[in-house]
């Protein structure tokens, strides 16, 4: 039955071996040694929630915060993304009211990814809860916008909220994890395997066409932030493939947090 089950399922695309590069650490990155200026901002690693209200209730707490006056939301504002939409750059600081704006910010795996579909698919349906509160949602995936072009038309996804980062600029910025390791087997990834149902939903028109060219890419983890205006109330790295933030916890930060 396992077998069956398995082979339903939309296979991750994986480059040839000889196109795999040397990984040494979770940590590495191909293009940093060609972008030796590339900003930083290094996130610890801790069991709780920026918003102190939460640890105490959650029992999936985010595995990273940074630390307090980090600077992180002026140094993701000036990232520049990709609208899939238009395809034109756009600087994070501008998808959302920097003073008091409230905004998720979901950074998907690579368009190619069934779980990257997956949560995509459960954003979708979260969204009216988020304009409800006022929050606006960013998602972000490792790509370029003709790649997001596609998981927005056969999901479908809403194209004015979702938007590709190429080059992995904020993934690099928020530290979140990267390798082969991390990818294939690591032990949060297991729960992929608890959500069937709702992972051969999500890629009922799959298609393999929305992986990126750069093939390095589907080595990368995402994560999920939740700000208001500058200010980081929320952040949590996928720790494996398929190990999102529980989208209750990211709701709860959402609904507690007056929006002007």
């Amino acid at each position: 039955m396992a077998a069956t089950t398995a082979a339903s399922l939309p296979r991750l695309s994986l480059p040839p071996p000889a196109a795999l590069p040397a990984v040494t650490s979770s940590r590495f990155r191909p293009d940093l040694a060609s972008v030796p200026s590339r900003r930083r901002v290094g996130l610890r690693l801790h069991r709780s929630p920026v918003a102190p209200a939460a640890a105490a209730s959650s029992p999936s707490a985010p595995s990273s915060s940074p630390e307090p006056g980090s600077g992180i939301g002026d140094a993701l504002g000036g990232v520049a993304i990709f609208s899939a939409a238009t395809g034109e750059p756009v600087l994070i600081r501008d998808l959302w009211d920097q003073n008091e704006g409230m905004a998720v910010v979901a950074l998907l795996r690579h368009f190619g990814c069934p779980c990257c579909w997956e949560l995509a698919l459960t954003l979708k349906d979260a969204k009216e809860r988020f304009d409800s509160a006022g929050v606006k949602l960013i998602a972000v995936g490792v790509g370029t916008p003709d790649k997001a072009r596609i998981l927005a038309e056969r999901l479908p996804f809403p194209l004015d909220y979702l938007y590709a980062d190429p080059e992995r600029k904020a993934y690099d910025l928020l530290g979140l994890y990267f390798g082969v390791g991390r990818t294939f087997f690591n032990p949060a990834s297991v729960k992929v395997f608890s959500r069937f149902d709702s992972l051969k939903e999500a890629t009922k028109n799959y298609t393999i066409e929305a992986t990126p060219d750069d093939r390095p890419s589907v080595l990368q983890q995402g994560g999920m932030f939740v700000f208001k205006g500058k200010e980081l109330l929320y952040a949590r790295k996928d720790e494996g493939t398929g190990d999102h933030a529980p989208l209750d916890d990211v709701l709860n930060i959402c609904c507690k947090v007056p929006v002007a």
